[in-house]
């Protein structure tokens, strides 16, 4: 698992020099692949109806529910070399 966790750092890092900035469904994406990938199942409570962003991130984190931290690992790294272009 050494190696898939170098890649997963080497994605990490390679998402902050992307060409362009991604739209919101996919920052919403790779946010909940990061999330799944790193810490497993989104924990803690719904954020309230007035925190919009913070709703959002949980609700697309919750999709991921019971999805294995590898398996998330390896989407969000491919979905980073897409996006590299």
């Amino acid at each position: 698992m050494a190696a898939l966790d170098k890649k997963f750092e080497q994605a990490v890092a390679d998402s902050k020099n992307l060409p362009e900035r991604p739209d919101n469904a996919t920052l919403l994406k790779l946010y909940s692949l990061y999330k799944q990938g790193s810490s497993g199942d989104v924990e803690g409570k719904r954020p309230g109806f007035t925190d919009m962003v913070g709703r959002a991130k949980w609700d697309a984190w919750n999709e991921l529910k019971g999805k294995s931290q590898k398996d998330a690992m390896n989407e969000y790294i491919a979905l980073i070399e897409s996006l590299k272009g």
